[in-house]
């Protein structure tokens, strides 16, 4: 999917006011102030099936519950006056709203709505704002029509809207050919299917441009990742699962697996690819090295042998977490290598809130965004941000140093 319009179709935000929100205020179970989105609705009653969404600032706080939805005139018995409103019934979603809370309502290409909360200040907040395209809200409702928005999405965009649910990672079946017969109908290792997917691609350097190359190969391997997952799973499928074909468990078990496996590959992935960067910029590391308490950092720079040594000055030793998402699980990353003070972390998270990025800040923590998620930041946000080309030149700076 290469536009946000293949995905969702329109959406209306605003903030939530005390009325919709507390119980001890109404119970009127509506979404009030939305009469502009008779630009998406249009002005006759309906009803939808509605999924409501909240995404709290942690990244297991996300809670989901389907609802039926009422598009309707609340004066349709009126003469001249309309007030649009859209019913809802308690969910678990709107008993953690607050008043001032992000609320989006969009309407997606199937005719279903999604109903977004994000708490104000928020990461989520700002993730949203970004996909949508939205600022300087207010209390009223800003609607947007994206029916004939056909600009091809950003990695940033798609990071977002894989946390609603939507996958837009479209498979590549003209690879598939040539997947099985390199791996049969198996998933290989992560390091090797890595390397295949930078294979595939010819025109991005690690050297001349290394944030571009990250990106470009991080999606390369996520498309040709489905396509192979997709045969896969299909054939699974078909096979059923136990003697019968039916085994409830089995297939649980098996969903578990292929759930299981897309996120630690993600990870794995962000790692080789980083790896083969910096190898190919000449970086010298260690990879998984233990420090302290049995620690693993991702990466240490020049090498656990020199931060072993006593002898070497902690001013040219240097620490990368890796990330994918970042949001409170930056913190793992603060007491994985005593001697070196100030830490480093790359993520390819989107728009972290100003909130967080103090607070990191605080903590010593340098963030490293690649260079096109970086842009997904604010000009303030982005003067103590570094891109992954500017942490390939530090790194080598302190590498001078050594022996080697």
């Amino acid at each position: 999917m290469n536009s946000i319009s293949k995905i969702i179709q329109g959406i209306g935000a605003k903030r939530l006011s005390d009325v919709e929100v507390n119980p001890n205020t109404s119970n009127q179970h509506e979404f009030n102030g939305i009469s502009k989105f008779k630009e998406i609705f249009g002005e006759d009653r309906q009803e939808f099936i509605g999924k409501f969404v909240y995404l709290g600032e942690k990244e297991d706080h996300i809670v989901e519950d389907s609802v039926k939805l009422t598009w309707y005139d609340a004066r349709e018995n009126h003469a001249t006056r309309t007030e649009y409103r859209l019913y809802y019934k308690t969910n678990a979603v709107i008993g953690l709203a607050t008043p001032g809370d992000l609320l989006i309502i969009a309407k997606t290409a199937n005719n279903s709505l999604v109903i977004i909360i994000t708490p104000k200040n928020s990461t989520s907040e700002r993730q949203m704002l970004m996909l949508f395209d939205i600022q300087n809200l207010n209390s009223d409702l800003i609607v947007r029509d994206l029916k004939e928005n056909d600009i091809q999405l950003t990695f940033a965009q798609r990071y977002v809207l894989s946390l609603l649910g939507f996958d837009t990672i479209e498979s590549k079946p003209n690879y598939l050919e040539t997947l099985l017969s390199r791996f049969g109908p198996h998933f290989p290792s992560t390091e090797t299917f890595s390397t295949y997917a930078r294979s595939t691609i010819q025109d991005v350097s690690p050297i001349d441009n290394p944030d571009e190359a990250l990106i470009t190969w991080l999606e390369q391997e996520e498309m040709l990742f489905k396509t192979l997952e997709e045969y896969i799973v299909a054939k699974k499928l078909e096979e059923g699962f136990g003697k019968d074909g039916l085994d409830v468990d089995e297939f649980i078990s098996f969903s578990l697996s292929v759930q299981n496996r897309r996120k630690s590959r993600a990870g794995l992935a962000f790692e080789h690819h980083l790896a083969f960067i910096f190898s190919e910029n000449l970086i010298t590391f260690s990879k998984g090295a233990i420090t302290e308490r049995n620690n693993k950092p991702d990466f240490i720079f020049p090498g656990i042998q020199y931060y072993q040594d006593p002898a070497f000055s902690e001013l040219y030793l240097t620490m990368l977490g890796v990330k994918t998402t970042a949001k409170d699980r930056w913190r793992q990353v603060l007491t994985e290598a005593d001697r070196i003070k100030r830490k480093h972390l790359i993520t390819v998270e989107p728009a972290i809130s100003k909130n967080q990025t103090d607070e990191m800040a605080q903590h010593a923590l340098q963030l490293v965004l690649p260079e096109p998620v970086l842009q997904t930041y604010t000009p303030d946000q982005q003067k103590d941000i570094i891109n992954l080309a500017d942490f390939i030149e530090l790194v080598r700076e302190r590498q001078k140093y050594t022996n080697g």
